[in-house]
């Protein structure tokens, strides 16, 4: 079955775009798709050179709410080997597409020929925020706010924890000591709730050991469990919060960790985020990075990295990765 031509592949940040071939004098126009809050649109016309352009749908949101991207556009020759070309824009930073100035244009000199691929990597998308002027809004660092009714609520537990209210328990980790109230751990966690309530050596005293962690990453822990983390902490530290929700599971900070880890693949995390949805049982993590490095084509990338992935990795998943490839053989 011959793939839709005017198709736009997506995955979290990322667009791709697959020519067979676009033979002189063609003007080819994608399908809308979805990236952020907006559909966009890709041109594609070969004449004397090559034009593309890119651009979101006119709509209400587009007009209300106008993107501002960040992003890498790239086009890649579909050849394996030498012959495989790659052309990259300069990075772009903050393009607003205003309604009445919609167009990225990027003309390319150069000859392509045969099959080639065309990606943008979105890097960022933010809007003009209302209340503070010219500052700008990440739609993506919105999606780990708390709902305002809980407010309230949440600001006096994190109160308890910042200054140590009545606090009970003792938790000693790799390099120094932190307070926290057994009550909310068990509420947040089954391991925890376990600890507190059997006959276990940590009901009987006030302590607790997790050598595993550190003094800041355990804080930042402890701050989702009580309802105060800050999103750059949670962004920075996801894959040590992974880990601890895991092994005291801690569900929705589990999934929250798996669906924001979905978001910024790239070529420098992909195989550490592979690693990480196998050990912890991420499915739609595991299947978005194989198919970023197979389907995207982004192992060419990366070749030295991925040569030595594979020399540590379980036969299962190196199982699975070849049955990726196959799979997007066939249905070149």
């Amino acid at each position: 079955m011959t793939e839709d031509p005017y198709r736009v592949d997506t995955t979290s940040r990322f667009a791709q775009w697959r020519f067979e071939n676009l033979p002189t004098c063609t003007y080819r126009r994608s399908q809308p798709f979805i990236m952020g809050k907006w559909n966009w649109i890709l041109v594609v016309e070969n004449n004397r050179s090559l034009s593309v352009k890119f651009h979101p749908e006119t709509s209400n949101t587009t007009r209300d709410n106008p993107p501002i991207a960040s992003f890498i556009i790239r086009l890649v020759s579909n050849n394996v080997g030498p012959d495989r070309k790659v052309l990259v824009h300069p990075e772009v930073i903050d393009k607003k597409f205003k309604y009445s100035e919609t167009t990225f244009l990027w003309t390319i000199q150069a000859p392509i020929s045969g099959k080639f691929i065309l990606d943008i990597e979105f890097l960022d998308l933010k809007i003009e925020s209302p209340n503070k002027g010219d500052e700008l809004c990440s739609i993506w660092a919105e999606t780990f706010k708390r709902e305002e009714s809980n407010a309230h609520s949440l600001s006096s537990l994190a109160t308890m924890f910042s200054k140590t209210i009545l606090t009970d328990i003792v938790i000693n980790v790799s390099d120094g000591s932190i307070e926290a109230h057994r009550a909310v751990l068990a509420a947040r966690s089954p391991v925890f709730h376990t600890m507190f309530s059997s006959d276990l050596k940590e009901k009987e005293v006030s302590t607790v050991d997790i050598s595993d962690m550190s003094v800041e990453s355990c804080r930042i822990l402890l701050s989702y469990m009580y309802g105060s983390i800050k999103n750059d902490d949670f962004i920075a530290h996801r894959l040590e919060l992974l880990r601890a929700a895991d092994k005291y599971d801690v569900g929705d900070l589990k999934e929250a960790c798996s669906q924001s880890l979905l978001e910024d693949i790239d070529c420098k995390n992909v195989l550490e985020r592979l690693q990480a949805a196998v050990l912890y049982e991420l499915p739609q993590l595991k299947l978005s990075c194989m198919q970023y490095l197979v389907k995207f084509g982004k192992v060419f990338e990366i070749r030295d990295e991925f040569a030595a992935f594979l020399q540590y990795t379980d036969r299962e998943l190196i199982c699975e990765m070849f049955s990726e490839i196959l799979t997007v053989w066939k249905g070149l």
